[in-house]
């Protein structure tokens, strides 16, 4: 009997003759679609316009010097410089947070500068989307409006316009005619997008695609969107609170490690230039638990205020909880502060918070955590000019740390008069001489000097 459809996991790409509730190739649990066999002789035939293999250093080789700008510095940031003419961008989030907002600006500011853009909604009507334009400002004669989910449509309506870039809101509501499969599923998701990859190639069309996120906060797809895609984008933050934070999870034309900061207004989403500032703009001076670090995120150090609370439990085992900040280096820095220097914190509780939303995980926090925990426990605040780097060791020695210059640098702009640093890095005291920098080896050397 000759086989009607295959099916592949959308997790690893295994494909199969039958439907297997477990996949054999990654072990994931109900990732097998359904995609029909093509018939005999529907395969696409070999034209005179193939594409024939090369040597790769054959001709010359071509920079990307022909991106343009988003209008958006801190989103040129995370996209390494501008949008890359034909490149597919994936943006996901938690529904409310913002990022319709986000391309909509990102749309009219395009359109006014470059030429025409296309944002195609399925899930808005054009009446829903108008009124946001209209509270957002976006009043371009350049930016087209179609409400579409049928995929054969949206791509003849882009060959007729030729845009500059396209935005697809969003990729789980569009579907492809010809599939059996309904909208959202694995099968849809693949060939949608591999058909909008295809075409963003072939005419240079910039490309934005906004994902749906599950419950845990990964993009919906599983794993196939992510795949096909040239950037990947996260969108956080807190629906109830001002902040966003833009990252890029995976960039083929840059890194994806920064970040940027946004503030949701009535009027729409502003970039904070100064995230340092904005973090530190409603900081509390001379009250224990309080510590201000230097952390980096991709090329852009920012100062995050440290604060942590250590109290007497009221139960039989004490509590430990952190928010923006590792939880295992938490408890490593609680464990040291008490077998090293001996703080009685097993029969506390223990809250650290790095405020703002931000999330700070990397070991140059560790002695900010460290007298942030000792400032609580003893009551006495630390010095409020005062910045700490470094990283604990088990010992409790303090050790050294990456990007030392570049948050030496942050930490003179934003005034600061004192820095404790590990002693490796007291050489660049002759190069930053407006501020004090303290060598310190170990985190009672930094309780001496802070406390």
């Amino acid at each position: 009997m000759r086989e009607k459809s295959r099916f592949f996991c959308g997790e690893c790409g295994y494909e199969t003759g039958k439907w297997l509730g477990r996949c054999p190739g990654c072990g994931a649990w109900n990732s097998f679609c359904e995609q029909p066999v093509q018939k005999k002789g529907s395969s696409r035939k070999k034209s005179a316009e193939s594409q024939q293999a090369v040597p790769l250093m054959e001709g010359e080789a071509e920079d990307y010097e022909e991106r343009f700008s988003s209008s958006f510095g801190e989103l040129d940031r995370v996209l390494g410089g501008g949008i890359v003419p034909g490149s597919v961008s994936l943006l996901g989030g938690a529904p409310g947070i913002g990022k319709s907002t986000l391309l909509l600006q990102l749309a009219n500011a395009v359109a006014e500068e470059y030429g025409t853009v296309l944002y195609v909604s399925g899930e808005e009507s054009h009446k829903q989307v108008k009124m946001r334009a209209k509270r957002l400002k976006a009043n371009s004669l350049r930016l087209y409006f179609l409400a579409e989910t049928d995929l054969l449509e949206i791509c003849r309506v882009i060959e007729e316009l030729s845009p500059v870039l396209v935005i697809i809101d969003s990729i789980q509501t569009t579907f492809h005619p010809e599939l059996p499969m309904h909208p959202g599923s694995v099968g849809q998701l693949r060939e949608c997008t591999a058909e909008i990859v295809r075409l963003a190639k072939l005419h240079g069309t910039a490309c934005f695609l906004v994902g749906h996120v599950t419950k845990e906060g990964v993009l919906a797809g599983p794993k196939v969107l992510e795949h096909m895609v040239d950037v990947v984008l996260s969108f956080d933050g807190d629906r109830h609170q001002n902040l966003r934070l833009l990252r890029g999870t995976k960039n083929r034309f840059g890194a994806t490690d920064e970040m940027a900061v946004f503030s949701m207004e009535e009027s729409g989403l502003r970039q904070v230039d100064n995230p340092s500032a904005f973090f530190l703009a409603e900081r509390a001076k001379g009250v224990p638990g309080s510590v201000v670090v230097a952390a980096v995120e991709g090329t852009r150090p920012v100062l995050v205020e440290i604060q942590a609370l250590v109290c007497s439990t009221a139960f039989g085992a004490p509590r430990r909880v952190a928010t923006g900040v590792d939880y295992n280096r938490m408890v490593l820095a609680a464990a040291v502060l008490e077998k090293r220097l001996g703080f009685a914190l097993a029969n506390q509780d223990i809250y650290v918070n790095a405020v703002g939303g931000l999330k700070v995980v990397e070991p140059a926090v560790d002695l900010g955590i460290s007298l942030a925990l000792a400032s609580s426990y003893r009551n006495r605040p630390v010095d409020q000019d005062t910045v700490a780097l470094g990283e604990v060791g088990l010992t409790g020695e303090v050790r050294g740390i990456s990007s030392m210059e570049q948050r030496l640098k942050e930490v003179v702009r934003l005034g600061f008069k004192r820095v404790l640093v590990p002693v490796s890095s007291m050489e660049l005291q002759d190069r930053f001489q407006s501020i004090e920098i303290k060598g310190v080896r170990t985190v009672q050397d930094a309780l001496d000097h802070a406390i």
